[in-house]
């Protein structure tokens, strides 16, 4: 039910709260569906289980346990749209003797906050009322904004209840974070979809038993949910209009139907596959490019790669290309997988994940989906080797340790006039001149004699390597144990 605050001014008595007043029946029905079947308390609140155990900081906060000598505890709920944050921040309200106050990152500065700060501690001290401030989309605060919060946090003035969508380790000042509790909220799972479905149903403040769904039906709509609850009521709100709309008794509603005045007819309408589909036909996708999501899935994508699982690697490419990813992006991170996970167990790999970013920013999407997708599942299946990461990574931590050494004098560019005279390239042994075209002789810094860096697997085409790297490590280590 969704809820309109009022201050009631400054009576004498104790209770100066802010108090939450039930939107009249007449209204109700013009309240989006999603608004009308907002919790009225913890225990209606689904998908957050892990969030709501006895004696949890929600549940506290929300007057539904008491936490003894401890107090309330500020919060910051973490999680993608859909999930519940607004609504922990709506039942936390209704715990008595709260005054709830909400400000908008948009709109409020510095002196609003403030102004909320110092009001706080006069409703603390003069009236004994504890004010809830709910901060939505925090991550949306400037620095000082955020700085000016911390006094009334820190001597709880206030409550903060503040909701973000992205990571609040890169959004919100630390001096916050170690005041408040961080709580994730999770994506709601198609059980939670399906049996919030059946509540808006069946509740008065949602259709009130005006209509039934088809099992199927039900199913569509919490699989394209994308575990939004906001979003699977949307669907099922426009999903009965459309039921509705098809069947005869919508003209003719009972004038005696209460909470809320809903269409409420002898028999309920169905709503079958067909209107769920018609209603919403393509699933919400949790993706935001400059997110988390941005970074798990990517994560998620190499490491399939990594792991040679084909098919989970085309899924996560496919969640990134409906979430709107930049195509290029992609191809330079299969580009990138090519060289530290297949290297030369393939060298081929590369070539494929140039030519496949080649090609993406020439063709562009949606054709793009269909090179991606090859280059994708041939890096995919290809045997796997990191040596050659794991060499550079050597090398260049001896270099950054001092092991660099100097370059032994016959390697050294004799390509001027007084190079000679400092004996630069005396000694040097042209490589294809010798048999096979290797040539004993030093080729590391004396402090680095010896030193291997690239070890090949035996998978792939290292295979072969290994084999001709053994042959030539035999003419080399002549030479440097001769100190050539």
């Amino acid at each position: 039910m969704a809820d309109s605050l009022f201050d009631l001014g400054l009576p004498d008595d104790e209770d100066r709260v802010k108090f939450i007043a039930p939107i009249p029946a007449s209204a109700r029905s013009s309240a989006p569906l999603a608004v009308r079947m907002r919790p009225q308390n913890v225990d209606e609140v689904l998908g957050q289980a892990h969030l709501l155990n006895p004696g949890s900081p929600l549940r506290v906060l929300a007057g539904a346990d008491h936490a003894g000598p401890a107090g309330p505890a500020s919060v910051i709920l973490y999680g993608p749209p859909g999930t519940g944050k607004t609504t922990l921040a709506h039942v936390i309200a209704r715990a008595p003797g709260r005054k709830f106050v909400e400000l908008s990152a948009i709109t409020a500065g510095v002196k609003d906050v403030r102004a909320v700060m110092d009001q706080a501690l006069l409703d603390r001290d003069m009236y004994g009322t504890t004010t809830v401030l709910f901060l939505d989309e925090i991550h949306r605060f400037t620095k000082a904004q955020q700085d000016a919060l911390l006094p009334g946090v820190e001597n709880r003035w206030v409550i903060l209840v503040a909701a973000t969508t992205e990571n609040p380790s890169f959004s919100v000042i630390s001096p916050l974070l170690s005041r408040s509790l961080l709580l994730r909220v999770h994506s709601l799972e198609p059980a939670d979809i399906e049996s919030l479905i059946n509540r808006a149903l069946e509740d008065p403040r949602g259709f009130n038993g005006a209509a039934v769904i088809d099992e199927d039906a039900r199913a569509h709509l919490a699989a394209v949910s994308g575990g939004d609850a906001r979003r699977s009521l949307t669907s099922l709100e426009a999903a009965v209009a459309i039921a509705f709309s098809e069947n005869e008794q919508a003209e003719s509603p009972d004038e005696n139907a209460e909470a809320g005045g809903e269409v409420n007819p002898s028999e309920p309408v169905r709503i079958t596959l067909a209107h769920a589909q018609e209603a919403v036909d393509r699933a919400a996708v949790r993706y935001d490019k400059d997110g988390d999501q941005h970074y798990d899935v990517i994560s998620a994508f190499i490491k399939s790669i990594r792991g040679s699982d084909a098919d989970a690697a085309v899924h996560y490419l496919a969640r990134m290309l409906e979430g709107g990813e930049d195509p290029r992006f992609v191809a330079r991170r299969i580009m990138i997988a090519a060289s530290e996970d297949i290297g030369l167990a393939d060298p081929q790999a590369l070539q494929v994940a140039t030519a496949a970013a080649q090609s993406v920013a020439l063709v562009g999407m949606p054709e793009a989906r269909i090179i991606l997708s090859q280059a994708v599942i041939y890096c995919a299946l290809a045997p796997k080797s990191n040596a050659a990461y794991v060499a550079i990574n050597k090398a260049i931590a001896d270099v950054r340790s001092g092991l660099s050494g100097q370059v032994p004098v016959h390697l050294r560019d004799a390509h001027y006039a007084a190079a000679a005279d400092l004996g630069h390239g005396d000694g040097y042994i042209y490589a294809h001149d010798e048999p096979g075209h290797v040539a004993a002789q030093q080729y590391m810094p004396d402090t680095l004699r010896g030193k291997v860096y690239y070890e090949p697997t035996p998978h792939g085409f290292e295979r072969t390597l290994t084999e001709r790297r053994e042959r030539i490590r035999e003419i080399l280590d002549r030479a440097n144990g001769a100190g050539a």
